[in-house]
């Protein structure tokens, strides 16, 4: 099995460019933007999807959730809007199979319905 890219990221061993890091979450700005500005929020634990996510995980969503606000007011789009993006699973688009959050903005974002 191939080791998973965000805790190589994590480890040091991949390189990326950060945002904000505490104890438990790391922002990092994503490599295939999808937005002018769009950063990945990861925890730092191994979880591999939103299906993973247990009571026992409450504080660590709320971390990754603060952790989105830090990270949107540092990139300058905590006043005029962004979007937090979680994929869970194939048939949502989820690559990395590792718990992440996607951090779109800079620009009027389409709808989702």
């Amino acid at each position: 099995m191939q080791p998973c890219v965000f805790c190589q990221i994590i480890a040091g061993d991949t390189p990326c460019r950060k945002i904000y890091e505490d104890d438990e979450v790391l922002v990092f700005h994503d490599i295939k933007p999808a937005a002018p500005v769009h950063a990945l929020i990861i925890p730092k634990a191994h979880i591999a999807s939103m299906n993973e996510v247990g009571r026992e995980h409450a504080p660590l969503i709320a971390a990754i959730h603060l952790a989105a606000q830090t990270a949107a007011r540092e990139l300058g789009i905590a006043d005029t809007g962004y979007r937090l993006v979680n994929n869970c699973g194939p048939d949502a688009g989820q690559v990395v199979p590792h718990l992440h959050y996607h951090l779109l903005g800079g620009k009027k974002l389409g709808m989702t319905h």
